[in-house]
């Protein structure tokens, strides 16, 4: 009986251990797609951003894997609460990771648009800064999730502040641009739509610093840290 017992706890664990590899060549594929897609901006090219979109793809395949392979392992191996929440916590990744490379994906599809506008002034640079800062946060979550290194991950969690005023201050250039000319007003609110959707980027690498603290420690960190400023949100809410 013993021996029964063992082999199903061993291969729940080569199980999650095969799952928890797809996960990370998720978060590999979606690392890649923040920094090309901020790229592909930030040096105009359209080549590039087709790849980016394509390559949103086999993200999406990625994350229909890992459904199926944590719904298969629930239903073979009936999981302890304590693995149960490890493998829901694979599921709330995976869901985050999908998201951001969405993002990642609406960066580039809106390469093309800006290529044929008047540049704005150190925009395209200060974009691809930002979307540097979201990835390496997300490269120390994933970290943090194979280290179930809480530590780290509540550092992450801090990082995104820093995003955060990254944002304020990029919408507040536009908006300054956007008074001085109005010709502007069209690149400028393409260029805030990207920056909100990087922003958004952290707060789902966020997300994953949470789950990696909630397998650590037991409970979720309290989230009192401030969002964009008003002016910024008014603005988020007449674009959505």
């Amino acid at each position: 009986m013993q021996d029964s017992t063992q082999h199903i706890v061993s291969a729940f664990d080569r199980e999650l251990e095969a799952i928890q590899a797809r996960i990370m060549k998720m978060g590999g594929l979606v690392e890649n797609a923040i920094l090309e897609g901020a790229r592909s901006l930030d040096e105009n090219d359209t080549e590039l951003a087709e790849q980016v979109r394509d390559g949103d793809k086999a993200i999406d395949a990625l994350e229909l894997l890992i459904n199926e392979d944590v719904t298969r392992l629930i239903a073979l191996r009936s999981p302890t609460a304590v693995d149960l929440r490890i493998v829901l916590s694979v599921m709330k990744i995976s869901g985050n990771l999908e998201r951001i490379g969405d993002y990642a994906k609406n960066m580039a599809k809106r390469t093309g648009v800006l290529a044929n506008m008047a540049p704005i002034e150190g925009a395209h640079a200060a974009l691809r800064r930002m979307a540097r800062e979201v990835q390496l946060m997300l490269k120390d979550a994933l970290d943090a999730y194979i280290a179930r290194d809480a530590q780290l991950a509540h550092d992450v969690i801090t990082r995104d502040h820093d995003v955060d005023q990254m944002y304020n201050a990029l919408f507040r250039e536009f908006l300054t641009f956007m008074m001085e000319d109005p010709r502007n007003i069209t690149a400028c609110m393409h260029l805030h739509f990207i920056a909100k959707n990087t922003e958004r980027m952290g707060d789902h690498v966020t997300a994953i610093a949470e789950q990696v603290v909630y397998l650590v420690e037991g409970e979720l960190p309290d989230d009192s840290r401030p969002k964009a400023d008003g002016l910024s949100s008014a603005l988020d809410k007449k674009e959505a």
